[in-house]
C-alpha cells in the first residue's frame, strides 16, 4: 500500500477508537481539519461514507465496522513491534472505560480507587452501564474491559473467570419469614423484587421455576442493586441475589439471609477484553490490579450458603 493509504488507515483506526474526529485528532497530535480532510479522502478511496452523525457524536457504517475488525489487530501488532508499549502507572494519565453493573462496582470500586490514589494518581476510571452486552461493547470499543457476567462467543475477545456469584435470598430482619425456614411454598407466596438490567421481568430464578412448572410473583423491578438493597430494608419484598453484593451490608443487622429453596447455578463473573488490546501494558496493569482486589476479597466468593 502507498504511504498515504497507510496514514489513512492509522487515522481511521484512531477515529474508530475515539468515536470522535476531535478526540482522534488530539490522540494523533493532528488538527481537526487535517483529520476531517483525511476522512474525505477515505470516503473517496474506499467508496463508503464510513461515519454518520449520531446525536452529538458519530457512528461507523456497517462497512467501517467490518473494515476495522480487519485492520485493528494488525495495526496494534505493528505498533507494538516498532515501539513496544511503555506504561508507568505513577505518571500515566490514561483513562479506562469498564462495562460493569453497580453490584460488581460496589465490590471492586472502593479498593480500585484506593490503589489508584496510591499508585496511579492521574489515571481515570469510568463505569459504562452494563446490560449483559459485553461482546457488543468490546467489539465497538465502547469499553476497554468488561467486569461482570460475560456470555459472548467471539474469538476476538479474551476472558478470564474472576469468581462465582452464589445466590441467597434476602429480606429485612422483621419480615414475616425472617424467623422461619424458607420453603419453596412460602417462597412462591412471597412478593419478589428483581434487579433487571434489561427491563425483563424474568431472571434466572424464573427460568428454574419454569422447569418445575412453578411461578413466582415479581411485584417490582429495579435496575440497580443499590436501589434493591435499600428497597428490601423498607418493604415486605424479598430478593434473590448474589451473596458477594449483599455481604458488606449485613453488619447493621437489618437484613436476613436465607438459603434459596431452589438449586440455582452460580454465575461466573469474568474480565473480558478485545484481542486488539492484547499488547497494551496499561490494560495489563489494570487487569493485574483487579486480580489483586479479587484475591483480597476471596472470602466473599468462596462462601456458599447451603440449600434449604
Amino acid at each position: 500500500m502507498a504511504k498515504t493509504d497507510l496514514n489513512l488507515v492509522v487515522i481511521f483506526d484512531a477515529i474508530m477508537k475515539e468515536k470522535s474526529i476531535t478526540a482522534a485528532a488530539d490522540s494523533l497530535a493532528m488538527t481537526q481539519p487535517s483529520v476531517s480532510n483525511a476522512v474525505s479522502r477515505m470516503r473517496h478511496a474506499w467508496k463508503d461514507p464510513l461515519f454518520v452523525k449520531d446525536g452529538r457524536g458519530i457512528r461507523p457504517t456497517p462497512y467501517a465496522s467490518k473494515l476495522w475488525k480487519s485492520v485493528a489487530e494488525p495495526l496494534a501488532q505493528i505498533s507494538h513491534a516498532i515501539a513496544p508499549d511503555y506504561f508507568d502507572p505513577l505518571t500515566s494519565k490514561a483513562s479506562f472505560r469498564i462495562g460493569i453493573t453497580d453490584g460488581s462496582a460496589s465490590i471492586v470500586w472502593p479498593e480500585l480507587r484506593h490503589i489508584i490514589e496510591q499508585e496511579a494518581p492521574n489515571i481515570n476510571i469510568y463505569a459504562v452501564p452494563y446490560k449483559v452486552d459485553g461482546e457488543l461493547l468490546l467489539n465497538n470499543a465502547d469499553v476497554d474491559l468488561v467486569f461482570d457476567y460475560y456470555d459472548g462467543t467471539s474469538n476476538e475477545i479474551k476472558s478470564k473467570t474472576m469468581y462465582e456469584n452464589h445466590f441467597v435470598t434476602v429480606m429485612r430482619a422483621d419480615h414475616d419469614l425472617a424467623e422461619q425456614a424458607l420453603t419453596l411454598e412460602n417462597y412462591l407466596k412471597s412478593e419478589h423484587l428483581l434487579v433487571s438490567l434489561s427491563g425483563d421481568i424474568c431472571g434466572i430464578v424464573d427460568d428454574k421455576l419454569a422447569e418445575l412448572d412453578s411461578k413466582r410473583r415479581t411485584a417490582m423491578t429495579v435496575n440497580s442493586f443499590a436501589s434493591a438493597i435499600n428497597l428490601i430494608k423498607q418493604t415486605r419484598l424479598i430478593i434473590t441475589m448474589p451473596y458477594p453484593i449483599i455481604a458488606e451490608h449485613l453488619a447493621a443487622g437489618d437484613l436476613v439471609l436465607k438459603p434459596v429453596p431452589l438449586k440455582l447455578p452460580s454465575i461466573k463473573i469474568s474480565l473480558a477484553w478485545h484481542s486488539r488490546n492484547n499488547h497494551s501494558q496499561a490494560l495489563k496493569w489494570l487487569i493485574g490490579v483487579l486480580d489483586r482486589i479479587i484475591e483480597s476479597k476471596r472470602h466473599l466468593f468462596d462462601f456458599n450458603l447451603p440449600h434449604a
